[in-house]
C-alpha cells in the first residue's frame, strides 16, 4: 500500500468532516468550524440546527456535504440505484461518497438505535481505496473491476446510498451527468427500496 496516502481516523461524530478531507487527500483540509458554519449559514436563527448533532459533536448531514463540496467547485451526484456502477466514466469523476447505516455504540456496549455514516472511496495511485474513518488504515478495493463489483454489493445491500463526486462546470444539470455516465447505460429493473428516504 502507498505510504502517501492521507487517512484520517473517526473522532466523535465528525465522519463527514473526514470523509471530505480523505476524499481530497488532505489538500486545503476542511475544519469543524468550517461545517458548523455552513450549519449556521444553511439555518441561521434556530435553537437547533436540522443539519447536525444538538450536542455539537458533528453527525453532519448530506447537505453540509454538498455545500462543502461547492467550494472545491465540486458537487455530490445521488445515484440512481437502478442503474449499474458500469455505466459511470471513472475518469470523468472525482471519487464517491458512501452513506450507510451506522450502530450506535456507548462505551463497549451496542444501542438499538441507528445512526448514518460517511464514507469517502476514490482512486490513487491506480487503485481504488475505501477510505473510511473507522477503519485502522485504507482498505485497498483493487482494480476498475473489483471498485464495480464493491459499489454493486454495497447498492445491493438496503439503506444505502452513493454519490458521484463531479467538478463542477457551467453546463447544465442535465449535460453535467452526461459528463459522468457513459454514452450507454443500462437501467436495471426497479427494485423495492425500504425505509424513509431520508439520508442523515
Amino acid at each position: 500500500m502507498p505510504t502517501n496516502i492521507y487517512h484520517e481516523r473517526q473522532t466523535r461524530q465528525l465522519c463527514a468532516l473526514h470523509t471530505l478531507n480523505n476524499l481530497f487527500q488532505g489538500e486545503q483540509s476542511y475544519t469543524k468550524e468550517q461545517l458548523d458554519q455552513i450549519c449556521n449559514d444553511l439555518s441561521p436563527n434556530v435553537w437547533i440546527n436540522p443539519h447536525r448533532s444538538p450536542l455539537g459533536l458533528g453527525n453532519y448531514d448530506i447537505n453540509v456535504i454538498m455545500t462543502a463540496l461547492q467550494l472545491r467547485n465540486c458537487e455530490a451526484v445521488w445515484f440512481d440505484k437502478r442503474k449499474d456502477p458500469s455505466c459511470i466514466d471513472l475518469n470523468a469523476i472525482v471519487g464517491f461518497i458512501l452513506n450507510v447505516p451506522s450502530d450506535y455504540k456507548f462505551a463497549f456496549v451496542t444501542l438499538p438505535l441507528q445512526k448514518r455514516h460517511w464514507i469517502a472511496v476514490r482512486c490513487i495511485d491506480g487503485k481504488y481505496y475505501n477510505l473510511d474513518s473507522k477503519l485502522r488504515e485504507p482498505e485497498c478495493i483493487g482494480s476498475e473491476t473489483d471498485l464495480l463489483t464493491y459499489l454493486r454489493a454495497q447498492l445491493e445491500t438496503n439503506k444505502r446510498e452513493l454519490f458521484v463526486i463531479v467538478e463542477k462546470t457551467s453546463t447544465s444539470s442535465e449535460q453535467q451527468n452526461a459528463n459522468w455516465l457513459k454514452s450507454e447505460t443500462i437501467a436495471k429493473p426497479p427494485r423495492d427500496r425500504n425505509g424513509s428516504g431520508h439520508i442523515a
